[in-house]
């Protein structure tokens, strides 16, 4: 079941003249609700608005923090779950061509159920390699969550047939920008290091809690600033970050191993912050 426009029902939508299906006109937010409460939900709400504002949709006035934090609620109170991954898209309703003939838009609420609820520190196997076929553009739209991320697709496609886990993007500059599945940390003695928003990469609401969990400690520092591939190879550790799993750690990178100290007390401070 799904939640179209308010309707919780089994029913799929034609996608004939879906704009998000046939031209990528759309957003996404991805949540995490653990115990029937979103995490983060401020953060994650007033991102979602300020994407439909810079792509010019227009937002209707019954979107509110409560509106749809109860639609939310109320799909999963439907489908009897407490914890789910959630994924809310907004898309801009049929008509035109690239030239849309309306900036009103829909709304689709779909969830999918969670077993944990604390975040986790996965020590499984996790190798990455550079997708280089394509760059991520040093640009705001970089930094959405929309519906046209093919980039993100085709290196995970390129993650699966060589063995990797995941695949580390690059801009044109050849920076790291981010991971297919979340914001880059690198981890440099006792210092932590992400490349900042104007790199191109994704406005990780994840990303932004770590970087909140820093700023009130002492014991690491901290810096937002440009990464070279270069400097992989000399990092003591690289993890992921996104609100579904927190922190995933990546164990190799060609022929470098990594370890996860540094990650799982940041972990650890981000459980104990929720």
């Amino acid at each position: 079941m799904v939640n179209y426009n308010g309707i919780i029902s089994n029913d799929f939508q034609d996608l004939a003249n879906n704009r998000s299906f046939l031209f990528g006109d759309g957003v996404f937010e991805t949540l995490k609700v653990v115990n029937g409460k979103i995490l983060f939900w401020e953060d994650h709400y007033f991102r979602f608005m300020a994407s439909l504002r810079i792509i010019r949709m227009r937002i209707p006035m019954e979107f509110t923090m409560e509106f749809l934090e109860q639609k939310v609620l109320d799909l999963m109170h439907q489908k009897a779950m407490s914890n789910a991954r959630v994924r809310i898209t907004v898309f801009r309703n049929a008509g035109g061509k690239y030239m849309p003939d309306t900036s009103t838009v829909s709304y689709l609420i779909d969830a999918e159920e969670l077993a944990t609820e604390n975040y986790q520190l996965i020590k499984t196997p996790y190798e990455v390699e550079l997708y280089k076929d394509f760059y991520v553009s040093k640009q705001l739209l970089s930094t959405l969550k929309t519906t046209n991320k093919i980039i993100y697709i085709t290196a995970s496609i390129f993650a699966n047939e060589n063995g990797f886990q995941n695949c580390l993007l690059i801009n044109e500059d050849k920076n790291i920008v981010e991971a297919t599945q979340g914001n880059i940390f690198m981890v440099l003695g006792n210092t932590l290091i992400t490349p900042p928003l104007t790199e191109g990469c994704l406005n990780g609401i994840m990303r932004l809690q770590i970087l909140r969990i820093l700023k009130k400690q002492t014991k690491f520092q901290w810096e937002e600033r440009p990464i070279s591939p270069f400097e992989l190879q000399k990092a003591d550790e690289l993890f992921i970050t996104n609100v579904v799993k927190g922190i995933q750690t990546i164990t190799k990178y060609r022929k470098k191993e990594f370890n996860h100290t540094v990650a799982a007390e940041i972990l650890t401070m981000l459980n104990q912050s929720i």
